[in-house]
């Protein structure tokens, strides 16, 4: 092969949110770890007066190979609704996208040639942008497979059949090609559900129907009932997907109120599969009441414990939750009960997951079920206790405990909107008790599926797995655009 081969330029334009930040990073390292014809150029957006995304991206090993260029901040009208303002920022920043693309191509001159767009599954209007270049655009999906085929199905119900928020809500459930059961209508995601969502999720789902290919953050052996509908309903086929996962968060960049060397420390203590970590994702809050609830369940229950407690942010702001003060811990918790379980058990603010789930103590996760919180338990055969609270959370704690019988159901309809009932949810501490006790149960079904897969989705990226077959063909596809 002689040196001076042309590089395979991609352009990546990921969604600027912690975990689709996060996932994207890791899958770009993964392609440029597997052939070195590639170079990558990850293009980062913010969204006015926040930078959460930084702290990541500043630690990418930049090289050659992976470049990152921060996207100028744009403003947006101020007060502008939430159901806008991504498409507010997408819009505004498609200049500076151009932009960019243009100078890197201007750079690169003779080494390289532009190969792909790789777009964000909220970023599909980029896709305008990468047809100026005349290049393909892959989208990359940060949920799982069942869940897209959810979401092309409904596109097709409004386009087809005319089926908008307000007949979705009357419906009791609805046949989906890439779920074997019928998903509930109290699974489907709040945002599907609201009339105000409804041109944003027209658009998601039609730009996700524009794309060349999607990229999705799963693996056939987890989802093959779902893989295989995308080769077979007459609705999916002609759109490839590539489950290249599981892609997953490395170790934390951020520090919690208790250092996670004391939270290795006392896990280490604690004999094996015997505790249960409570964590409920980076925007995962609860008011005072259900954390009183769930403080009397823990404490019900025996079990010893890890707990990711954080304070909700104020009413009415977009603010991610924040660690309580210690200080405060021992208001909002019931009396004594910090006092009461100091030996079996730790309250902790932000936690390091991966890091806590990959600890052999840890026996069960309650867990909103957010899809990288799923793959990573799935990956350290932890099983989940499932309680969603928003986005697509719903639909995959039933795809956990319905489709696939790797979780045990807390709830499977709990959302933090109040869409459906106008009041506010709200789980009793022995529903919550029961879930614990399920979940740590030595000898339960779900535990051994849990551990079958566990093996599997360690062997699906090494040579001759699954998610291996369909990364190289994926990579063989944006080299032949060269």
């Amino acid at each position: 092969m002689c040196s001076k081969m042309k590089k395979a330029d991609v352009v990546f334009i990921p969604y600027p949110d912690v975990g689709h930040i996060v996932s994207t990073l890791e899958f770009a390292k993964l392609l440029i770890n597997r052939d070195n014809r590639l170079r990558i150029t990850i293009l980062v957006m913010n969204f006015p007066h926040t930078s959460e995304t930084e702290v990541y991206t500043k630690s990418l090993p930049i090289s050659d190979s992976l470049n990152v260029i921060n996207l100028p901040e744009c403003s947006l009208p101020p007060n502008i609704a939430p159901t806008s303002s991504t498409t507010a920022l997408l819009e505004a920043q498609k200049s500076n996208v151009k932009q960019a693309v243009t100078n890197l191509t201007t750079e690169r001159g003779e080494n390289g040639v532009l190969a792909a767009f790789v777009v964000d599954m909220f970023c599909t209007t980029m896709i305008d942008v990468a047809k100026e270049f005349s290049v393909p655009t892959l989208v990359f999906y940060t949920s799982g497979v069942a869940f897209l085929g959810l979401m092309l199905h409904l596109h097709t119900l409004r386009e087809r059949d005319n089926v908008d928020s307000d007949k979705l809500l009357q419906l009791t459930e609805l046949s989906v090609p890439s779920f074997a059961n019928s998903v509930p209508s109290k699974s489907l995601p709040t945002i599907v559900l609201q009339k105000e969502w409804e041109s944003f999720i027209m658009n998601y789902e039609k730009g996700l129907k524009n794309a060349d290919g999607i990229i999705v953050n799963s693996f056939e052996e987890l989802e093959s009932y779902a893989v295989h509908s995308f080769a077979s309903h007459p609705d999916f086929v002609g759109l490839p997907i590539y489950p290249v996962g599981p892609i997953l968060n490395p170790e934390p960049k951020t520090k919690g109120t208790v250092d996670s060397n004391d939270i290795n420390k006392w896990l280490d203590d604690q004999p094996p599969s015997s505790v249960v970590f409570l964590c409920f994702g980076s925007r995962g809050s609860f008011d005072e009441d259900q954390v009183k609830e769930i403080a009397l369940a823990i404490e019900n229950s025996g079990a010893r414990f890890v707990w990711s407690l954080r304070k909700p942010p104020s009413k009415g702001t977009m603010a991610s939750p924040s660690d309580y003060p210690l200080s405060d811990l021992d208001s909002v918790l019931p009396e004594g009960f910090l006092d009461r379980t100091k030996e079996i058990g730790m309250v902790i603010g932000w936690a390091p997951q991966a890091q806590i789930l990959a600890h052999q103590a840890i026996g069960g996760f309650v867990s909103h079920c957010g899809w990288n919180s799923t793959l990573e338990s799935i990956y350290f055969g932890v099983p989940i206790a499932t309680w969603p609270l928003y986005a697509e959370q719903q639909a995959n704690a039933f795809e956990l405990v319905c489709e696939l019988k790797m979780g045990v159901e807390i709830v499977l309809d709990y959302r933090v909107e109040e869409v459906y009932s106008g009041h506010s949810y709200f789980v009793a501490a022995d529903k919550i008790e029961r879930g614990i006790r399920s979940v740590l149960d030595k000898d339960g079904e779900v535990r051994k599926k849990v551990k079958e897969m566990s093996e599997k989705s360690r062997k699906t990226l090494l040579e001759g797995g699954s998610s291996y077959i369909y990364l190289g063909r994926l990579i063989d596809y944006i080299v032949n655009q060269v």
